[in-house]
């Protein structure tokens, strides 16, 4: 990973889907990042750590809020968030 302005990205190789800024679209498909490709990526990369994983998609998220001045973080949580796989409650 390398640090940019306002958060860190992973050094992107070919096929990565690593975030293109300053408009987090995704630097191999062109889709909104994280596109459907890295969210596939990220959910085997971190395995059962979501917390890791939350850790490095908050950073992200405040990255991309600063670079994109959204008025409402809500639909950025959404993007960032939204598609994670809940978690099941415990019988």
């Amino acid at each position: 990973m390398v640090a940019e302005a306002g958060g860190i990205a992973p050094v992107a190789g070919a096929g990565e889907h690593a975030p293109r800024t300053p408009d987090w679209t995704c630097g191999t498909c062109g889709a909104e990042w994280p596109c459907q490709p890295k969210r596939d990526r990220l959910l085997t990369e971190y395995g059962v750590d979501r917390a890791m994983l939350s850790v490095y998609l908050g950073a992200c998220l405040a990255a991309a809020a600063e670079d994109l001045h959204a008025p409402g973080a809500t639909s950025l949580q959404d993007r960032f968030f939204g598609w994670l796989p809940r978690r099941r409650a415990p019988r």
